[in-house]
């Protein structure tokens, strides 16, 4: 009996020390339920504003709201509606924009009329129509690096659809033909700056100005070429060989020991072991030079010596005659 009388008791004060469980507390405290009320009560506005792009964000805002039901009675059709006209909405603000020629940008979702079609499109997830988009900007700006190197990376930002049974989602990863496309436009400037460096590359065979010219010219280029190149296939192997045969080319010259440091610069961006051998036949020859200029330098010394001696002894001489010694 004692047991029981206790076992009461030990019951009595945990529930006098418990605080008081509603069913809305598993979800959220008061403030967030001032605050889910405060969103809900926006969404309703903004379903009668006339402004798609206010709805928008606020559908987005209370579509995966997890206990926007609990705190009004509009809170679960809410939902319903906003998962339901979504999709269509984004598209047609992502064709607006288009339209208006804002095709890409960095802003987030805004009511401002800034938000470009890409970033619509991409706030639904149709992915493919945020790459059709992606690609007519890169086609618009097709020489710039930069944006290519964007529109190459723009599934690492995007996730697969949920799985309903295990609830993993998996990275996103466009169609084949989104980089093929990519890759065309990678290869035409490819192509045009090997092009273009075979025309700077005809004054290898120049004067040493022209050398020095030319290889500058050469080799940006062939940098360039090779920045592009690492997106296809093959990587930018072609661009490195190329390299190394200019090298070559300023090593045959008549005049290597004036323009070597051209073939060196040629060898480095290769990554050809000749730079190496070339680096330690410069300063090689760079001692013996010093040395020779060392040796030379101490045989004028020496000469200057013994003739300063001479003239001394003449001087000395010519005095002592004049005085009579």
């Amino acid at each position: 009996m004692m047991i029981f009388q206790i076992l009461g008791s030990v019951l009595l004060i945990l529930a006098l020390m418990s605080p008081s469980v509603r069913a809305d507390d598993e979800c959220m405290d008061d403030e967030d339920e001032k605050d889910t009320k405060f969103t809900i009560a926006a969404a309703l506005k903004a379903e009668k504003s006339g402004k798609p792009a206010e709805l928008f964000v606020a559908y987005r805002t209370i579509e995966n709201h997890y206990c926007a039901h609990l705190f009004d009675k509009n809170g679960k059709d809410l939902q319903a509606r906003a998962k339901a006209n979504l999709p269509k909405l984004g598209r047609d603000l992502a064709k607006a924009a288009e339209t208006k020629g804002l095709l890409y940008g960095k802003e987030p979702l805004g009511t401002d009329g800034k938000t470009s079609a890409f970033v619509w499109f991409e706030a639904i997830g149709d992915f493919n129509e945020a790459n059709r988009v992606m690609l007519k900007v890169v086609h618009a700006k097709s020489d710039d690096l930069g944006f290519f190197k964007t529109a190459w990376e723009v599934d690492r930002s995007r996730s697969g659809p949920r799985d309903p049974k295990t609830g993993e989602q998996k990275p996103y990863v466009s169609p084949a033909g989104y980089r093929q496309e990519l890759q065309k436009v990678a290869s035409a400037n490819t192509d045009q700056l090997m092009k273009a460096e075979e025309k700077d590359a005809v004054g290898l065979s120049g004067n040493s100005t022209d050398v020095g010219m030319a290889s500058t010219g050469s080799l940006e280029k062939l940098k360039k070429a090779s920045s592009w190149m690492k997106f296809l296939p093959d990587g930018d192997k072609p661009a490195k060989t190329r390299a190394e045969q200019r090298g070559d080319a300023v090593m045959k010259r008549s005049d290597p020991m004036f323009t070597q440091v051209f073939a060196k610069e040629y060898y480095e961006f290769a990554g050809s072991s000749k730079a190496k051998q070339l680096k330690k036949k410069m300063e090689e020859s760079e001692r013996a030079m010093q040395k020779s200029a060392e040796k030379a330098k101490g045989a004028v010394t020496t000469e200057k010596s013994e003739a300063d001696q001479k003239k001394f002894k003449k001087g000395k001489a010519d005095l002592e005659k004049e005085l009579g010694f």
